[in-house]
């Protein structure tokens, strides 16, 4: 059963090409992202599987959602079409929480994002990572609390929910006994 990331190694090349790409040491990234200069260099050289919540800390720190980072690793170049068999999957190593990138590349910023968070498994991501983007969640089975700052949302299949636009911590909550399966989509913001 094969739901890593084909080749968990691009995660770690991309960090580091985004990295120079800013002329920064992993000092300085350890910094702007608040990850230890010994995990950046472990993820750099492939040596440990972040988690969904440190990968979202240093795609901020690039001024990147974190669908961004992995779709810059991951994804071929180009073309209309993305088959199913070439869409790329992560998994979370601390709670099994599997993202696949459904979409195509494209220019005007749109992302589907194809989430599966095991029940009893949560996810949290800062409101610093927040702001880049307008995102939406669509559940498509089981149940997910949601919760938004200070808003807590239980939902249900076929629920939709537009983030609010000001930054705010969020946590993915999947309470079971199914896993709540979901669609993010969103898109970035320009300027």
């Amino acid at each position: 059963m094969s739901h890593m990331m084909d080749s968990p190694l691009r995660i770690g090349e991309r960090v580091r090409t985004e990295r120079a790409s800013r002329g920064w040491s992993l000092a300085e990234l350890a910094e702007h992202s608040g990850v230890s200069k010994a995990m950046l260099s472990k993820i750099e050289r492939d040596e440990a599987s972040p988690t969904a919540e440190l990968l979202v800390r240093i795609a901020a720190a690039f001024g990147m959602t974190l669908s961004s980072l992995i779709a810059l690793a991951e994804m071929s170049a180009g073309g209309q079409l993305l088959r199913a068999e070439d869409q790329r999957r992560w998994t979370d190593p601390a709670t099994g929480y599997v993202r696949r990138h459904i979409s195509p590349a494209s220019p005007e910023g749109l992302e589907l994002i194809h989430v599966r968070l095991p029940p009893g498994e949560a996810v949290n991501f800062p409101a610093s990572v927040y702001g880049r983007s307008d995102e939406m969640i669509w559940v498509l089975s089981g149940r997910l609390k949601f919760t938004d700052g200070d808003t807590t949302h239980d939902m249900l299949a076929g629920d939709c929910y537009r983030m609010g636009a000001a930054p705010a911590a969020r946590r993915y909550y999947a309470p079971g006994p199914e896993p709540a399966v979901y669609l993010v989509a969103l898109v970035s913001r320009r300027g």
